[in-house]
């Protein structure tokens, strides 16, 4: 009978999820003959590893060796490497996810990052300051020569990190960032694309050409690439093709710029 809770926590973790409740569903048959051949093995053995209380994985038998499609996945890579790439003196992130990017980063050079949420834990190559990037008297004015915010603009304002609300909180926050960058530094720049729209309190999609028209006035676009809605990267996508007045068709697509400041 513990046994089949376990299995049924198991099913309906971190709330019912169709698709996974499905493949946990198919992997219990499995599950079950394994453990007894375990334990059969078991007890024919000298018993150096004691069976413990069993933790049921039941949907990772059907699923991939790790997941490289989409896009967290395609800009912490990419923007990484044009870091490297590039070599700047000193790097600053405003808001990129730790695990990812800035871990990228960290692993061969050093790195500070701005965020509005805490971080108690020190990392080597990592140094932390907490900000709010969307506040008016932000003073770090001509602070580096490089800078990288990757998924992170279309969150402000929407309190979904305990920020105020503030229907304008993008704008302020890429004012900030510019204020932040000497001139001719470079800055990697991330947010989803597709039909403009807010999705509260998660995010707001932006439209490519609205995107031209906060990038164009302050930034030469020196690369581009976006990721489309199957989750795949077009890496040095033309900018200027007809298609981008679409955002190249992404309903929700991510698109990805290393830009130069004028």
């Amino acid at each position: 009978m513990r046994e089949w809770i376990r299995l049924g926590r198991h099913v309906f973790k971190r709330g019912f999820q169709p698709k996974m409740a499905f493949r946990a569903t198919r992997g219990i048959g499995a599950y079950l003959a394994d453990l007894r051949t375990l334990r059969r093995q078991y007890s024919e053995s000298k018993r150096e590893f004691p069976l413990a209380r069993s933790f049921p994985c039941l949907d990772e038998r059907f699923a991939q060796s790790g997941v490289t499609i989409g896009h967290y996945f395609h800009q912490d890579l990419l923007v990484a490497r044009w870091v490297f790439q590039d070599a700047p003196d000193k790097h600053v992130d405003v808001g990129s996810r730790v695990d990812g990017f800035v871990a990228h980063v960290a692993s061969f050079r050093e790195i500070e990052v701005l965020d509005i949420r805490p971080q108690k834990n020190t990392v080597q190559n990592i140094r932390f300051e907490q900000a709010d990037m969307m506040e008016t008297e932000f003073a770090k004015p001509a602070y580096t020569s490089s800078a990288s915010c990757l998924h992170a603009l279309e969150h402000f304002g929407l309190g979904r990190y305990g920020d105020n609300v503030d229907y304008y909180g993008y704008l302020k926050g890429w004012a900030n960032l510019h204020t932040l960058l000497k001139p001719r530094a470079r800055l990697y720049f991330s947010v989803p694309m597709g039909e403009q729209r807010i999705e509260f309190n998660a995010h707001r999609v932006f439209g490519l050409p609205y995107l031209r028209s906060m990038i164009d006035p302050l930034y030469n676009i020196k690369r581009f690439a976006y990721v489309d809605d199957s989750g795949s990267l077009h890496d040095e996508a033309d900018i200027d093709a007809p298609e981008a007045a679409t955002s190249f068709g992404c309903r929700y697509g991510c698109g990805i710029f290393s830009l130069l400041k004028r």
